[in-house]
């Protein structure tokens, strides 16, 4: 168990945790910017959570493409080419968006149930950020960019 925990830290860990100081930047300050300062957030009132979804949305897929880049190049230094780790990595993505802020919605939902819909939606989005970045690093290293084991 030791040394799974020293592996899992390692330094791509900690450059995962730099390029993620980026990534939260870009796609969740947009993320945020998308819900607060335009029109999406009145898609709440066409279909509920329409802004949360959308704005979300948006900043992952700006985020993600950021994030593409420098955890293939700089944190798992991935030399594979082609379709196939951009299949990968977007699988990955898609999984971790869905299953962190589907629990994060209806999580924070009932927990603020007495709550402005807005503040549920930005303290769900944070909820929904917090649960991503853990289930993407999982996802990233185990599965998207995981390293070849050489043969005996």
């Amino acid at each position: 168990m030791k040394d799974f925990i020293k592996q899992f830290f390692d330094i791509k860990f900690w450059k995962f945790i730099l390029v993620g100081i980026l990534n939260t930047v870009v796609g969740n300050g947009l993320m945020f910017i998308f819900y607060n300062f335009t029109p999406i957030k009145d898609l709440d009132s066409v279909f509920s959570s329409g802004g949360y979804w959308v704005s979300s949305a948006l900043g992952y897929i700006i985020g993600s493409i950021v994030s593409y880049i420098l955890n293939k190049h700089f944190t798992f230094q991935n030399k594979e080419k082609g379709i196939k780790p951009i299949l990968k990595f977007s699988l990955n993505i898609a999984v971790c968006y869905f299953l962190a802020y589907g629990l994060a919605k209806p999580f924070t939902l009932w927990i603020l149930s007495g709550q402005s819909k807005t503040i549920q939606s930005n303290i769900a989005m944070l909820v929904g950020m917090c649960l991503f970045v853990a289930f993407n690093y999982i996802g990233q290293r185990f599965f998207a960019f995981k390293e070849k084991e050489e043969t005996k």
